[in-house]
């Protein structure tokens, strides 16, 4: 149940939006201004004169939208995170579309029937629709205080049809009409807060705080990258967790070369929210501090452990770079070996006493595995005679679903034959090399995180294994074989491709799945230029080693916990639905209630 609402309300990334420049969105507005006007002054005078007084009139509405949009934006809801001078100006655009659209209906019906007073409550229903959108869009959006959020929503459409109002009827005449549009914005105003109020209900049943408070702190963060509104939330519903680190560090001469970290902590849950980064951040901390090329790949984890906050990861930095020690170098290794069980494939080479085992289901799709296979297989490296098993989920490979249940068997018996394969080789001395590059070309928008692409080649004899790195959120099906097959023409032997599972790139493209996995959004040709770059540049540095490994046990870091991402992502499915059922109840409803009311005025 946890993966299956984790998958609907990732699905929901496809509905969200940008808009278009202020400029583009000014002159949209202009022209809309501009056909309302003329629509206007020709259904009182299909003259040449009425055409132009049309022009003048919208001219007239233009500069009033501008107007009351810069009062909105400026002065109104000042400096308010979401709702700028842009988005107050689409919004305007939105709302001027819906009330034109429904005066011409009242010209054409009124025309037919002869009436003004028709005409003003068809306009009136029109505003509803309009001021409806209005308060909904502006109370959702805006962190400012409820009597600015109202006045900012009504603001400019109240303008935009008091001057339509009174182009048709005069001053003497305004009278009925603006009864009809008071009525239109009480109708409106219960409506919007009966719906936000049962979409409140949602969250409040199920994690004690107001689903409109979600919202508006994941649009504040997808829209201006703010984090601090979403990260209060999640160290409210977090809890204090031991976090595994596992390390394998390879050194040269007295030197470090190298250091391999595979954290048992998620990257998530989305773009810079929590530990999202927490691969390029342990990368770059232990690269300063250890002075060597570290490299992250994915460890067995899920969303369960994603830190709270930027202050977790802090905390979670300074205790792993505290901890890390290595005393104890070994200087052989086994050559690496690779075993595929019913779809599954598990890779495993030895260093000292510790299994280093790679698993992938390529090129089938993968995701995050349970902490029950590590488990596993730890257990088959001690019953091995061994002392310690890294385990990475190479993360490589997406194509469709994934069945986490139907993957554990397949994936135990896979790693338990390769560690079974990998003790009966024989160790020797080895050689290792290392390089990283970072293409200034892909970006986080392309599914690539800062910590670019490392490749670690192991040589044992006369193989040469290569650990291949890069900072994204999973790989294409088939990505992976077509980089190791171009790796051998390197003389290359084995090897295996890793992602690091970075959230930095979710959230941040509008398609399905809210992100682009490695190889979707890039030139594979360009992609493997650069890996075989990183990888000829290492062959080059290829030096006797010796390796060591340590586990570090981070303590008391929150983290957002298996059962709340369920709850949050329940929140996120539970709403969309409820946001159906009762739009379509509530608010015709309020027309047809509004409809009713507007027959006791003449």
């Amino acid at each position: 149940m946890h993966r299956e609402n984790m998958d609907k309300a990732i699905n929901r990334y496809s509905l969200l939006f940008t808009f278009p420049s202020y400029k583009k969105i000014v002159a949209y507005l202009f022209f809309q201004c501009l056909a309302t006007g003329i629509i206007v002054q020709l259904s009182l005078s299909a003259t040449v004169t009425g055409f132009g007084l049309g022009i003048c009139f919208g001219g007239l509405l233009f500069i009033t939208s501008l107007l009351a949009n810069q009062v909105v934006s400026k002065i109104v809801l000042r400096n308010d995170p979401i709702l700028g001078l842009r988005r107050c100006t689409s919004f305007s655009l939105v709302s001027n579309l819906v009330i034109t659209l429904f005066v011409c209906i009242a010209t054409i019906l009124s025309s037919c029937f002869g009436s003004s007073a028709f005409w003003s409550k068809i306009a009136a229903i029109g505003f509803f629709v309009s001021i409806s959108l209005s308060f909904l869009v502006f109370e959702v959006l805006s962190f400012k205080s409820f009597p600015r959020t109202l006045l900012a929503s009504v603001l400019q459409p109240l303008l935009f049809v008091i001057l339509i109002l009174f182009a048709y009827f005069g001053f003497e005449n305004l009278q009925f009409s603006l009864i009809y549009i008071v009525l239109a914005i009480i109708t409106a105003f219960i409506s919007v807060q009966g719906f936000l109020a049962d979409q409140n209900s949602v969250g409040i049943k199920t994690l004690r705080i107001p689903s409109i408070k979600l919202v508006k702190a994941f649009l504040v963060n997808w829209t201006e990258g703010a984090e601090k509104p979403f990260e209060e939330i999640l160290e409210q519903l977090s809890e204090e967790r031991e976090i595994s680190v596992s390390l394998i560090t390879f050194k040269t001469q007295d030197k470090l070369k190298t250091v391999i970290v595979v954290p048992m902590l998620h990257a998530g849950p989305f773009k810079n929210i929590g530990s999202s980064a927490i691969p390029s951040l342990i990368q770059s901390y232990l690269e300063k501090n250890l002075k060597c090329i570290v490299s992250v790949p994915h460890g067995i984890s899920g969303h369960e452990v994603d830190l709270a906050s930027q202050i977790q990861n802090q905390k979670f930095l300074e205790q792993l770079g505290k901890n890390v020690k290595f005393d104890v170098f070994g200087t052989k290794a086994t050559p690496f070996v690779t075993v595929n069980l019913d779809g599954a494939t598990a890779g495993c080479q030895i260093f000292g006493d510790c299994a280093f085992v790679t698993l992938t289901l390529a090129p089938k799709t993968m995701e995050d595995l349970p902490l029950e296979l590590y488990e596993a297989i730890l257990s088959e490296a001690q019953k091995s005679g061994l002392s310690y098993a890294i385990a990475v989920d190479a993360h490589n490979s997406i194509e469709g679903p994934f069945e986490v249940e139907k993957a554990i068997e397949p994936l135990k018996k896979a790693s338990k034959t390769a560690i079974e394969l990998a003790c009966k080789t024989k160790k020797t001395p080895f050689e290792v090399g290392v390089a990283k590059v970072v293409p200034s070309e892909f970006s986080v928008n392309e599914g690539f995180g800062p910590g670019g692409i490392t490749v670690t080649l192991i040589k044992t004899g006369n193989e040469v294994t290569a650990y291949v790195t890069i900072d994204g959120n999973n790989m294409v099906s088939g990505l992976r074989e077509k980089i190791l097959s171009n790796l051998y023409e390197l003389g290359i032997t084995n090897g295996e491709i890793f992602t690091t599972d970075t959230h930095m790139v979710n959230a941040v493209v509008l398609n399905k799945r809210g992100y682009n996995p490695v190889g979707e959004a890039v030139s594979h040709e360009k992609l493997m230029e650069e890996i075989k770059k990183a990888a000829t540049k290492a062959s080059e540095n290829l030096e006797s080693a010796e390796v060591s490994w340590q586990r570090v046990t981070v303590q008391g870091v929150k983290v957002i916990g298996e059962q709340q991402i369920d709850k949050l992502s329940l929140i996120v499915v539970e709403g969309a639905k409820r946001a159906k059922k009762t739009a379509t109840l509530i608010f015709p409803a309020a027309g047809f209630l509004l409809t009713i009311l507007l027959q006791y005025f003449v």
